[in-house]
């Protein structure tokens, strides 16, 4: 993959604590065309393919573990 094929997000999880963002990472990296997920503090960093996925992609992706979230 091509840097051009990257883009990067932060996306703001309200409540979401330690063990919270392990678990948001790990289902999102379950997605094909994700690349990382790093969490911290209330927010997490995603590299992923936007050929394959968009914003709003993940954004769903991290509400269906029953946060609210929203792009930095």
């Amino acid at each position: 993959m091509t840097q051009a094929n990257k883009a990067r997000v932060l996306i703001g999880v309200r409540g979401m604590d330690k063990e919270a963002g392990d678990r948001v990472s790990k289902a999102l990296l379950a997605i094909e065309g994700v690349l990382t997920a790093q969490p911290d503090q209330g927010q997490i960093a995603v590299q992923y393919d936007p050929s394959q996925l968009t914003v709003m992609d993940l954004i769903r992706a991290v509400r269906r573990q029953g946060f609210l979230a929203g792009m930095l």
